[in-house]
This record gives structure tokens, sequence and C-alpha cells, in this order.
């Protein structure tokens, strides 16, 4: 049965379905353990609900069968059923294939990337207080260099565009144009407006303190610092936001802004400084995957790719394929059974959302827990248990009961 958008809100069935595409390399193990893990929180909080999980090919797999990384089917099916959740997909660096990841939020418009940033207790984390830690950052996911927008050294493309920006715009400022390559950074008033808007209606839903943009506005005056000055614009504009001793408020929570080099050094310094943050593409790969460090890992972190316009999302593991270690029962499946949570948070199951996080509490507290983590555990000190991916999911299952 299908998950309909009504006006921006969903309607969700006792039975939805769900898209599912398990990925590449450790994808192939999670994906179906995530499955599992879902079934079972989702039959403990309702019993009379379940998920219909629709299988659908990208990646590697897609690639052999189909002949293209991101099947035109894979597309249909996301659309018609709204809800997707995905394991890693491989991607080459410097050739081959585009990303798949950045193809569905393109084709899509999935112009949210939301990445929530919580400390577990007991998860081994290389800061002293790790729990300090509790922001969800909403970054821009369609624009910036994300676009794909560039051209290779040395090739007929990028010499027509340096010759037009030396010829026809006074470009003087490209070091060595004979051997470079150009990429474009399109930022515009619309994307970051409704990245923005979707930051600040986050935080006041759900009684957050403030929303930082975070930005390079000293340096690139017109992309980051448009985003910077658009924000606060629409701050002002559509939700009535007004200074108060200095400060600029919309209710109790405060709209500010902080510079991205100095905005990594504070997490580090003083995290509980901040809390829904908004950024840029780039900005918000560096900072949502440096968060995840503070906290356990990226191993550990969950994320979602959002229109909430029409309704389409798409869940994932936010970590790579990890071949090195596929097919060997010792990868951490945390990440996507946190973002399966998130999921059901999204298709309004909270119930079964909270089951999942609270039986990943208790295991991380048992530590009984996987290879990463009872590494980390021993260098602390700790006494744990290493545990398989398999037996690992298995004790989350029994804590879901």
């Amino acid at each position: 049965m299908r998950i309909v958008s009504e006006s921006g809100k969903l309607a969700v069935p006792s039975e939805p379905d769900i898209v599912c595409i398990d990925g590449d390399g450790v994808g192939i193990e999670i994906s179906p353990l995530m499955r599992a893990v879902v079934d079972s929180a989702v039959a403990s909080a309702y019993g009379n609900r379940r998920i219909n999980w629709i299988s659908a090919l990208a990646g590697g797999k897609a690639m052999e069968e189909c002949g293209s990384n991101l099947p035109d089917e894979t597309l249909r099916l996301i659309s018609s059923s709204l809800v997707a959740i995905k394991g890693p997909i491989m991607t080459p660096v410097g050739k081959g294939m585009r990303s798949v990841n950045v193809a569905l939020r393109q084709a899509l418009d999935l112009y949210v990337c939301l990445r929530p940033v919580e400390y577990f207790d007991e998860t081994p984390a290389p800061v002293r207080h790790p729990e300090l830690v509790d922001m969800v950052v909403f970054r821009e996911n369609t624009e910036d260099i994300y676009a794909g927008i560039e051209w290779a050294a040395g090739t007929e493309e990028v010499k027509k565009v340096i010759s037009f920006l030396s010829d026809e715009m006074s470009v003087s400022r490209i070091r060595f144009p004979s051997s470079s390559a150009i990429g474009i950074k399109p930022v515009s008033r619309e994307g970051s407006e409704r990245l923005i808007r979707a930051a600040i209606r986050y935080a006041m839903e759900n009684k957050r303190r403030s929303v930082t943009f975070v930005h390079k506005g000293n340096i690139m005056k017109f992309t980051e610092g448009g985003f910077r000055s658009w924000g606060y614009e629409l701050a002002e504009r559509e939700f009535g936001a007004v200074r108060r001793d200095g400060k600029l408020f919309i209710g109790d929570i405060e709209i500010k802004d902080c510079i991205t080099d100095a905005f990594l050094q504070n997490i580090l310094l003083r995290p509980e400084d901040y809390d829904v943050i908004a950024t840029t593409n780039l900005n918000g790969d560096y900072v949502s995957d440096a968060l995840a460090a503070q906290v356990g890992g990226i191993g550990i972190s969950p994320g979602a790719n959002l229109n909430y316009e029409t309704g389409i999302a798409v869940f994932e593991a936010t970590h790579g394929t990890a071949p090195d270690i596929a097919g060997q029962d010792i990868v951490n499946p945390l990440s996507m059974i946190l973002s399966a949570a998130m999921m059901l948070s999204y298709i309004g199951w909270n119930e079964a959302a909270e089951i999942i996080r609270r039986s990943v509490r208790q295991q991380i507290a048992s530590h009984r827990v996987t290879r990463d983590f009872a590494y980390l555990m021993a260098k602390e000190g700790k006494s744990c248990t290493e545990l398989g991916t398999s037996e690992f999911v298995s004790e989350l299952i029994e804590g879901c009961c």
C-alpha cells in the first residue's frame, strides 16, 4: 500500500510500501539485518502493522544487471512509494561513474541532507565530553560544487571556459590556466531559502535552542555570503524574527551564523553552543562527518535525504561500502539501523523508532558490541565482548521485543 503526500503531510497505511536498496560491499550484509530489526520493532510496537519491503537496484549490481548504476525503474519505485532506505553504494574516485548518492539527490530534488548527531552513553569517543554534542545538521543537497559542473584540465571544454572567463569576464586570477580544471559553484536564493526554512521549522517543531548558518562568506562573498544573508532575511520576513540585546530570535530560538573554519574549532571547544545547523553542501559534508567522529564515528551516524514538499525521502547508511571487511561479519550496522529509526519517525511510527533507539542504547551500554567499538572500548580500558555483526543484531532484536 502506497504512502501518499497530501499538502506536504504523509498519509501512511498500516502496511506501507517502502523501497530498500541493499547497496554494495557491506551493504549486502547490513540491509537484511536492518529490515529484521525494523520488522521486530514494528511488530512489538503495534502488532497490526508491517512494512512491505520493495527491493530495488542501484550501484554495482544494477550496473551488472541493467547497464546503469541508477536504473529508471529504481527512480520510479522511489517516486511512487515516497520512502526508501539504502545501504552504502560504491563510487569510484577521480574517474568512472558519477555518485549514485548525488544522482539520487539531483533526480528526486532531495534538497535536505538531514544528519542528527547525538551521543549514546558508553560509546567510545575521542573527546572528553561527547555528551555535549547534540546537533541536527541540515545540509543543502543539490547545489554548490555537488551540482557536478566541472571540466577536466586540458580538455577543449575547459579551454573554452577559461577563455570566456579571461576574455569576457576579465578574470585574471587563474594562476595556471593551461593546466587548470574548472568547477562551478551555484548557490541560489531559492535553494538556500528552502533549506534554511526547513531547518527553522524543525527547530520550532522540536523546541530546539538555536539555528546556526555555517558558511565561508568571508571569502566567497556572493555564494556562501549569499547563503548567510538570505538566511537572516528569511528569518525576519517569514518567521518574524526580532532583535533582543543585539541577537536575533524567533520566539526563544536564537538565529546566528558562524564561519566554517571557526565552527569546526568551536564544536571541539564548546559544542554546547550549537543546536540546529543549516549549511551549504560541501560544508555540510565536512561538518556532519566531523561531528559524527565526536560521538563515536560514522559507523553510528544516521542520515536522510528529503524533499519536504513532495514527501520523498531516502534514508541511508552514511559510511562507505568498506570492501576490505565485506562478507566477514564484522561491520557495525548501526548507521543503517539508526537511519531506519529516523525513517520510522518520518512516517509517524515514533513508538517503533524509540524501541530501536532504546535497544541500541542498551546494547552499547552492555559493552557487547562489534569489532570497531570493542577495539576502542578496550583502548579505553573497558571490559567488553566483541560480537559478529549478525550476533550483535540478534541481540538488538531481542531488545526490541
